[in-house]
């Protein structure tokens, strides 16, 4: 038995971009930007910063593609994907790509940075299971409440 899971939580440092497969299938794409501060043997405080490429597929894309903006925090949860390359300038370049499944908007509205607008309501959107993250639908899950009752209605 073997699997590939991987969930990250971090700060969307790109609007997402969608697109479609030469089959018609939505994907969109955003870069996610995860930080692990930590002191170092002689006390000095370090800060790195892994980042991610994620994309959506499907029905989730097209709610990434309309919710997601830079500067929000996001859950994202899937398959982990690497590739490397090398680039014009003869280095070679490394990706690591998350194949999203599962989605999570963690701000709520009204708490999206300064200049960023309103922030969407807090809601989770995820393929179907069964789907393989191509062109599956999303639906709402998680079993979120909004106990200020001051969410949309929305068709998922």
């Amino acid at each position: 038995m073997s699997m590939n899971k991987i969930l990250v939580i971090g700060n969307v440092g790109s609007d997402p971009e969608m697109r479609y497969t030469p089959s018609g299938s939505a994907v969109t794409s955003f870069r996610l930007a995860t930080n692990r501060v930590y002191t170092t043997s002689d006390g000095e405080r370090r800060e790195e910063t892994e980042w991610f490429t994620i994309d959506a597929w499907g029905r989730l894309a097209e709610q990434c593609n309309n919710y997601v903006t830079k500067g929000m925090k996001v859950y994202a949860e899937g398959r982990l994907s690497s590739r490397s390359w090398t680039g014009q300038d003869g280095q070679t370049r490394f990706r690591m790509q998350i194949n999203a499944d599962r989605v999570l908007f963690l701000d709520r509205r009204g708490e999206a940075p300064e200049g960023m607008g309103e922030a969407p309501p807090r809601r989770e959107y995820q393929a179907p299971s069964g789907g393989g993250g191509t062109d599956a639908g999303a639906g709402q899950g998680g079993g979120q409440s909004d106990p200020a009752g001051d969410l949309p209605d929305l068709p998922w």
